[in-house]
């Protein structure tokens, strides 16, 4: 017996009405194994319910369990464990080691869990995209601003969800509808629309394109004093990543295009680079000359990522005896040390030392009186930062440099490096090397962002990279990196959840697994 849970496992969101479907395959679809709640998306109906649901999208999604453990726990071990940037934990995390050692499966906890949270994520904007045109017409105090604005706020939650769920699973299935409820009559024809087939990644990025479009002409205006907002240059820079990516609408001209728009919008970067991740006894640094886009959290209402990744600000005698998410490389520690790079070295990782035990649990990977942390969320009041111009600026070196203009490319690589307080480089001697020159930057500036693995994929090393770190015979070699499965072209991409293909007919797995 299979459950056939409304809008694609998001059925609770947002008050949506519930439904749920007991499917017999023996017996086929009858009235016996429907049950309809009567209450359906038509309970919205005034320019109040849509900003209920902005609302909404923000503050129970983006400040949500769902997010913390999907992007910024998961996702960090899908972007910077498979890469060369950290260790996946230890063996007290069998999901997330599996995924490190690209051992994981359809069953993997974590795979499945991000698929439901990205899929939640999608449900939340359409709520607000498939509704507020029908609502702007029944009420007419919806200023064409107020729809404007909130219309492209759920274009870009959406376009981010999609965006991501396509760097992991590739092709995937996309819902642009709110379905009717299910009943007895229609449940064979209103089945597919909750779970519709795979759509191509190049399909996928032309409705991104097309809806970001939307959004950068219409979203709101930057505020400068509130980067918890999705504006148009939040949009710009999700156009400039949506046509960086392989595919067929890759287009560096267009990528250098968004880049220097969101650059024309007022952000400078940060004089010091920790800065963006500073705290004191009170409260945290937020709403940066940097920061594009960031979750703001407070004390009293914070996240609980730092736990995660780092001992107790606040308790720092606090001895932690338990696993953490991810431990930076020595690879990665070394690189930082190769440039004389403490600046950002300081920022991204802390030493500490986790008990008095020589035998702690923890020194499996590092001695346990020299332990490295992740440092870029080291209290409950950090910003969780999503997009940044120090981002924005190393995506146009990469334009640049794929356009053929080296020079270009050196310079806003050099623009990052004198932030960092370290030496300039000189024009390197062709595209390729000037490409190492962009992605070895980014590493460095972008660490524990998110972007590592995603960065080696798009310029076709992700391959070389993830192998090298546990071949014996590679010059890269690193002991603490456990045994992996190598990494295939097929193996980049996640499998999808085995529960979404027993769900989900249409469904074919990656090949791979």
């Amino acid at each position: 017996m299979k459950k056939i849970y409304r809008f694609m496992a998001i059925a609770s969101i947002v008050s949506l009405a519930s439904c749920e479907l007991e499917l017999y395959p023996e017996t086929g679809y009858n009235e016996g194994n429907v049950q309809v709640d009567e209450e359906t998306e038509s309970q919205y109906t005034t320019k109040e319910d849509i900003a209920g649901l902005v609302d909404a999208m923000y503050n129970s999604w983006l400040k949500s369990n769902v997010m913390q453990e999907g992007i910024f726990l998961d996702g960090m071990v899908f972007a910077e464990c498979r890469a060369d940037n950290a260790y996946g934990g230890n063996p007290g995390t069998g999901e997330l080691m599996a995924i490190e050692a690209n051992k994981q499966d359809g069953d993997n906890k974590n795979v499945k869990r991000d698929w439901n949270y990205y899929q939640e994520a999608v449900g939340y904007a359409n709520q607000i995209v498939c509704n507020i045109d029908r609502i702007k017409e029944a009420d007419p105090s919806m200023t064409e601003m107020q729809y404007k604005h909130w219309k492209s706020q759920g274009l870009c939650m959406k376009a981010y969800a999609l965006y991501q769920m396509s760097l992991i699973w590739g092709d995937i299935p996309v819902q642009n509808s709110i379905p009717p409820a299910i009943t007895a009559e229609n449940v064979e024809e209103v089945y597919f629309e909750y779970y519709p087939p795979r759509t191509s990644k190049d399909d996928v990025y032309q409705q991104l394109i097309d809806e970001l479009t939307w959004a950068a002409q219409n979203g709101p205006e930057v505020d400068h004093s509130n980067k918890y907002l999705l504006s148009k240059a939040f949009a710009h820079g999700m156009l400039a990543r949506v046509y960086a990516e392989k595919s067929a609408h890759q287009d560096w001209n267009k990528v250098a295009e968004h880049c220097e728009i969101v650059e024309g919008m007022g952000f400078t970067l940060c004089d010091d680079y920790g800065q963006m991740w500073a705290y004191d006894d009170n409260d945290a640094v937020r709403n940066t000359s940097e920061s594009i886009f960031e979750v703001t959290w407070t004390r009293d209402n914070g996240n609980w990522i730092w736990m995660m990744y780092h001992r107790n600000y606040y308790d720092p005698n606090n001895s932690y005896t338990w696993i953490k998410w991810i431990t930076p490389s020595r690879d990665l520690i070394a690189a930082y040390a190769a440039e004389g790079d403490t600046e950002r070295a300081n920022a991204c990782i802390t030493y500490d030392q986790t008990g008095t035990d020589p035998n702690s649990a923890w020194s499996n990977y590092y001695p346990a009186d020299n332990y490295a942390f992740m440092h870029k969320c080291p209290t409950n009041a950090s910003s969780t930062i999503l997009m940044r111009l120090g981002e924005i600026y190393l995506l146009h070196a990469e334009a640049l440099c794929m356009t053929g203009d080296l020079a270009g490319s050196t310079e806003y690589v050099n623009k990052i490096r004198r932030r960092a307080g370290i030496k300039e480089i000189a024009q390197p001697a062709g595209q390729d090397a000037m490409i190492d020159a962009v992605l070895h930057e980014r590493r460095l500036e972008l660490a524990f962002e998110g972007f590592r693995f995603w960065d080696l994929v798009r310029h076709g090393k992700a391959v070389e990279v993830h192998n090298a770190m546990s071949d014996p015979s590679s010059p890269r070699y690193d002991k603490y990196w456990q045994s992996r499965r190598p990494l295939t072209e097929e193996t980049i991409l996640m499998p999808i959840p085995q529960e979404a293909l027993e769900n989900n007919p249409s469904l074919v797995q990656n090949p791979g697994y």
